[in-house]
């Protein structure tokens, strides 16, 4: 039977727990952002193949360009998702070491603190590639802003 210190114990690494766990309920709301941007940008890239089909040249070059970049945009989302996969997974690591460290009564603070750094890390760099994605969607936007009609009489 568990004596009062080990619940102690137990209970304070719980404690210590709830944070990270609310880390990762934010990083799954921002990989449900990146998968839904990804889903868009396939959607798009689709759509610009089948003028490609429908126009007969194999080699339109407006198409062709808009589709390098929704393949670059692309690879910005999947990296970002790869960060944040990878961020939530250390995130997950750490509360599995914080809950050993506790059971077996050994100290993994370094540990724990170097798993966190990188977790970060991993995040930022989604963030990072993120921004990039949008600063590349918004520079190809191709709105083109046309003359205001003439007034009629």
């Amino acid at each position: 039977m568990a004596t009062d210190a080990e619940v102690t114990s137990i209970a304070h690494v719980i404690q210590l727990a709830v944070a990270p766990v609310f880390l990762i309920a934010g990083i799954g709301s921002m990989l449900v952002v990146l998968t839904n941007r990804l889903g868009r940008i396939v959607d798009r890239a689709r759509k610009l193949e089948e003028q490609l089909a429908v126009s007969g040249d194999d080699y339109d070059l407006a198409v062709n360009a808009n589709l390098h970049i929704h393949a670059r945009r692309a690879r910005l989302v999947q990296f970002a998702i790869g960060c944040c996969a990878l961020c939530a997974l250390m995130i997950c690591m750490v509360v599995v070491v914080l809950f050993i460290g506790a059971l077996f009564e050994m100290n993994f603070a370094s540990l724990v603190a170097v798993i966190f750094i990188a977790a970060m890390t991993s995040f930022i760099l989604a963030l990072l590639f993120f921004l990039r994605e949008i600063q590349l969607a918004i520079r190809h936007l191709g709105i083109v802003a046309r003359e205001k009609p003439p007034v009629r009489p």
